[in-house]
């Protein structure tokens, strides 16, 4: 999206010039799926897609919402009269929470209120994270309009609380941070117990590969009560194995510990979080040896755990990742994201990916499913303002 055609229409809609144009990226996870909520790893990493978000302060207490994307015209609320959604208020309840929730912490400034016009290259529903992109970049540019005293860390922790008590959605932390935190040419090693995080290079032209994502265009929605049914699971887990999170158990432990469990869901969804915590750690140790294709087969064990275990893939996603485990160039796949559609990805030789992207997309003409989009996933910078 050009800035100047962003400026323009912020223009022309609030009758003023913004103060300043923001972005904020989608994102990929690598791998560490439903880990984030149980004080466990993740490994993301940011995305070229990003939302731009033009954005003036007021003074008023009037906060004007408009998306370019969606045809819809602004929507206006009182800052003063904003409250904790009972049902989907649709995309400016992700920009509204945000709001909300820097005046929760007492951050007085944004009460004055705020023009707002933005357009995405996110895909949405795609388990990009497009909700924690709109969010990271609004925070973002109240932070520095109103030179707020938060710290990338506190803006990811904040955006979080903001889509959980807002829109009431209970993600974890991971989407936040890597729209906020993310660099350029890695990927994100995230703690999330303590938010400590390292960057990890992944490089992935540099050693003849690629890693593409497959949008199945198979819409998800995580407030439908299917992400927070598995999240209660876990907790329900962690309590019967008298742990704060299911990050405190050891791997090592895994059998004996899904002994003592008698709800069979409850076990599935215990072995899943815990094998995948694991994963997190063979993945980075792989990265950080330089054996990138070695990572191939635990995006498979990945997508079995997420398929079989916590029951959150689709026969879109199955078919992405059937297909590349048979083809040649593909090293791995797994959906990636919330699951019940969205994206799967896939590591490959770089000289594969043409053949590859044919083999799928045949895959889902002889399916009768919609064709997906297919695009290499290169690993960018995270939030910024950029005029």
């Amino acid at each position: 999206m050009d800035l100047g055609r962003l400026t323009a229409e912020f223009e022309e809609l609030y009758g003023v010039e913004p103060e300043g144009i923001w972005a904020a990226p989608g994102r990929v996870n690598l791998i560490g799926e439903y880990t984030d909520f149980n004080d466990g790893f993740v490994m993301p990493f940011a995305l070229p897609h990003t939302v731009r978000l033009a954005a003036a302060r007021r003074t008023d207490g009037l906060l004007r919402l408009h998306s370019g994307d969606n045809g819809e015209g602004v929507t206006e609320v009182r800052v003063d009269g904003l409250k904790a959604l009972s049902e989907d208020g649709g995309w400016w309840s992700y920009l509204a929470g945000v709001v909300w929730a820097l005046g929760e912490a007492g951050h007085t400034a944004v009460h004055g209120g705020a023009d707002v016009h933005l357009r995405s290259a996110v895909p949405t529903g795609a388990g990009l994270s497009s909700s924690a992109a709109l969010e990271v970049a609004l925070g973002l540019a109240l932070v520095d309009l109103h030179r707020l005293p938060l710290d990338r860390t506190g803006l990811a922790k904040l955006c979080q609380y903001a889509e959980n008590h807002f829109v009431g959605v209970p993600v974890g932390i991971m989407d936040q941070t890597a729209a906020a935190c993310c660099e350029e040419g890695h990927a994100l090693l995230l703690d999330t117990r303590d938010q400590s995080r390292r960057q990890i290079p992944f490089d992935l032209p540099a050693r003849g590969l690629s890693l593409l994502v497959v949008d199945t265009r198979v819409q998800h929605a995580l407030g439908d009560g299917a992400y927070a049914e598995r999240r209660a699971g876990c907790e329900e887990g962690a309590r019967l194995l008298g742990v704060s999170h299911l990050r405190d158990v050891p791997y090592e432990e895994l059998d004996a510990s899904l002994a003592r469990l008698p709800d069979e869901r409850v076990r599935r969804y215990v072995r899943h979080v815990v094998s995948d915590n694991h994963r997190v750690q063979q993945v980075s140790a792989l990265l950080d040896a330089g054996d990138v294709r070695a990572v191939g087969p635990l995006l498979l064990e990945g997508h079995a755990s997420l398929r079989d275990d916590l029951r959150i893939s689709c026969p879109e996603l199955d078919l992405v990742v059937e297909t590349a485990a048979h083809a040649p160039g593909a090293y791995g796949a797994r959906m990636t994201g919330g699951g019940f559609g969205g994206s799967a990805i896939v590591l490959a030789d770089a000289d594969a990916v043409a053949e590859l992207t044919r083999s799928i997309e045949a895959a889902f003409e002889a399916a009768g499913h919609r064709t997906p989009r297919i695009f290499p996933a290169v690993p960018s910078a995270g939030a910024q303002q950029l005029a």
